[in-house]
């Protein structure tokens, strides 16, 4: 309305002698929209002036509702190289030329991205999934293997642990740094490059246990973790980890033999671990505790890791919330 108003009174303002530059001035627009509107004017008279709805025209623009249903199911079901779009990843551009090689309507970038955001897409950073990964191993832990866990956990009154290993690096870099426009921002830090690791174990009760060390990761890392894992409860342990060789060495199989009453294993599905709440564990760690720091040593790098999950170990409901994300939300109960 207030367009509408403006545009009136500046054609009325030229209309009765005022400069098309002075009214533009006036009205504070530019002096080609004045003169648009002039032109307009004199050819269309009142009418065109005034307010009409902007963007697409219609309900849905160009395609019908069974049109937009069809295109929104072929997303969510299939890849882009089922429907032999050269693509890997569903971007605007594939979807558009989905849209043409199906339907035969020819869109613009902007309406593609209008449809989507329509239809509830947003545009995310895709987790990575291995090749490798058997669908039918995942769906089986998830509907049988995991729930039998847990009912053994219960019977037994042991604790479910979820345990993973993670490499740390002192040039790891995480989050974005405002600059001015094609002047890349600098991180300073030391051109030495150095590492440690992290072994670590969560329970959705809140506990956290942990363990950094500068060597290499074995079974004889990790049964010096699953010991004081044992000694942190008095209470049975459940611990569930993937198939890292030091899990499934000869010496960690005769020692679980001889503590079978104390400890006992068992394994994700390969090629899993997004299934794994202790991975949530290991991203904030990289995140918060390496990547907006600036270590000039190991030894201080250890030390950051070290109080950050300290403090995070005083903090149940903050260890209780990796078990929030979506793919790990089953084992939150």
């Amino acid at each position: 309305d207030a367009q509408e108003f403006i545009r009136q009174r500046a054609v009325k303002a030229v209309l009765d002698g005022m400069p098309q530059v002075l009214a533009a001035k006036t009205f504070a627009v530019t002096r080609q929209a004045v003169g648009k509107w002039m032109k307009a004017y004199r050819s269309q008279g009142k009418t065109a002036l005034v307010r009409r709805k902007r963007g697409p025209k219609g309900e849905c623009g160009k395609l019908l509702g069974w049109q937009a249903s069809a295109i929104v199911n072929m997303i969510r079901d299939r890849h882009p190289e089922q429907m032999k779009i050269p693509f890997v990843l569903w971007t605007s551009e594939a979807v558009r030329r989905l849209i043409k090689r199906k339907l035969g309507v020819e869109l613009s970038a902007r309406s593609v991205r209008r449809y989507l955001h329509e239809w509830g897409f947003t545009p995310q950073k895709p987790k990575r999934v291995a090749y490798e990964r058997n669908p039918e191993a995942v769906t089986q832990w998830l509907a049988k293997d995991y729930p039998a866990i847990i009912a053994r956990a219960k019977r037994e009154k042991a604790c479910v642990y979820w345990g993973d290993e993670m490499g740390m690096r002192s040039d790891h870099q995480a989050g974005r740094r405002y600059a001015p426009k094609g002047q890349t921002p600098t991180r300073p830090g030391t051109g030495k490059r150095f590492g440690a690791s992290m072994i670590s174990a969560i329970t959705n009760r809140g506990v956290l246990a942990f363990m950094i060390f500068s060597s290499k990761f074995d079974s004889n890392v990790f049964l010096r973790f699953a010991k004081r894992l044992m000694k942190q409860t008095r209470r049975k342990v459940f611990l569930i980890v993937d198939g890292h060789p030091a899990h499934r060495s000869a010496a960690t199989r005769a020692w679980l033999e001889a503590n079978a009453d104390r400890i006992e294993m068992f394994f994700l599905p390969a090629y899993s671990p997004e299934l794994n709440p202790d991975e949530m564990l290991n991203n904030d760690v990289k995140q918060s505790a390496i990547g907006r720091k600036s270590p000039r040593t190991r030894t201080a790098m250890m030390r950051t890791v070290r109080g950050y999950l300290n403090k995070k170990r005083g903090e149940p409901e903050q260890v209780r919330r990796y078990f929030h994300e979506s793919s790990v939300l089953y084992a939150a109960g």
